[in-house]
């Protein structure tokens, strides 16, 4: 396994990191039948730490907190509490009702502090916000990401899903008043979703922001060629709404791809996440693992050097996407059902 820092931090993280929605309860919140439950998650878990992979990242609503609860569980099961770099969000709501949701101050500290109880720990090394707020001024937010910080409560902040003036006018709020910045941009970037590349990366570049693109796979569709079908993308709603207007500049992308996979003799998910590498402010690629493969496919992505020829076959067919399907906004609070603490 490679490391790196995150950010401008001093955190160390391995260049994957697992991302636990994939494991929760499937009778709660909004994510579907692909859910694994604890007992079939646990070799998943134990299959990324003997990988090598510290880095793990869940969310209070991912199937309604028992993401949070596994997680936790299973960390504590098999690993030193001091070696792995665990990260969580909160933004989205818990309930159907005021002040269970957003990012407000009542509201982020409610949210880690529930957070902490699934998790059944005493901390988080990365806290953060899952989505813009417009309700909320931003100097409440970063105020109370500070507040928590200093509490002890998480060890380093990061953001997630928003534009890139949003990104910088966060950052310089706390800046100037002297509270903790963001570390990390956990964005939506692959293949068939590149708009991150005209603001948001040379932003986190410049910035010495560590990037952890969620969806590195476009939610699979990179991992198969054209026309394969599995559960999860056949009952993925968020999936559904973000790649299904998939055209033919996507469909070539997808080719160009299972090509290259052909000619290296890899899989199109090692080298779908290889091209993520390419880019100097990526740090971690979050992973989904459903099947032992996934993990040992992720991994070998680490020993592949794409070249000018491949990326330019891969990059080539491209066409801009409307920016705000990164911004895609949370289920309707009706979907969501959060585990009381």
């Amino acid at each position: 396994m490679k490391f790196t820092r995150l950010g401008r931090s001093g955190l160390m993280v391995s260049r994957l990191c697992l991302g636990c929605m994939t494991y929760g309860d499937k009778t709660k919140g909004w994510h579907g039948d692909w859910l694994l439950g604890e007992d079939e998650s646990r070799p998943f878990f134990r299959h990324a730490l003997e990988a090598g992979i510290n880095f793990f990242d869940t969310a209070n609503i991912y199937a309604g907190g028992t993401s949070e609860e596994i997680t936790g569980k299973l960390l504590r099961e098999m690993a030193r509490r001091d070696e792995i770099v665990l990260a969580t969000k909160a933004h989205g709501p818990w309930r159907n009702a005021p002040n269970t949701g957003g990012l407000s101050r009542k509201s982020l500290i409610q949210a880690i502090d529930d957070s902490l109880t699934r998790l059944d720990m005493d901390y988080v090394d990365l806290f953060q916000i899952h989505r813009w707020d417009d309700n909320v001024p931003i100097e409440e937010v970063m105020e109370t990401l500070h507040e928590i910080v200093k509490a002890g409560k998480a060890r380093y902040i990061g953001a997630s899903t928003m534009f890139a003036w949003q990104f910088a006018k966060a950052q310089e709020t706390a800046r100037a008043n002297g509270w903790t910045r963001f570390i990390s941009m956990q964005n939506q970037l692959n293949l068939i979703y590149r708009e991150e590349e005209r603001e948001m990366l040379p932003l986190c570049e410049a910035e010495e922001v560590g990037v952890i693109p969620w969806s590195p796979l476009a939610r699979g569709r990179l991992a198969r060629p054209v026309g394969e079908q599995t559960v999860r993308s056949q009952t993925d709603g968020v999936g559904k709404r973000i790649y299904d207007d998939a055209d033919a500049t996507d469909h070539a992308i997808i080719d160009a791809l299972d090509q290259i996979a052909q000619t290296r003799g890899a899989k199109m998910a090692s080298v779908g996440l290889a091209w993520h590498f390419t880019k100097p402010s990526v740090a971690a690629p979050i992973i989904g693992a459903s099947k032992p493969h996934h993990i040992d496919d992720a991994v070998a992505a680490l020993d592949i050097d794409l070249s000018g020829e491949e990326r330019a076959a891969l990059e080539g067919p491209y066409r801009p996407k409307f920016p705000t399907a990164m911004g895609m906004p949370m289920p309707p609070m009706s979907q969501v059902s959060v585990c009381e603490p």
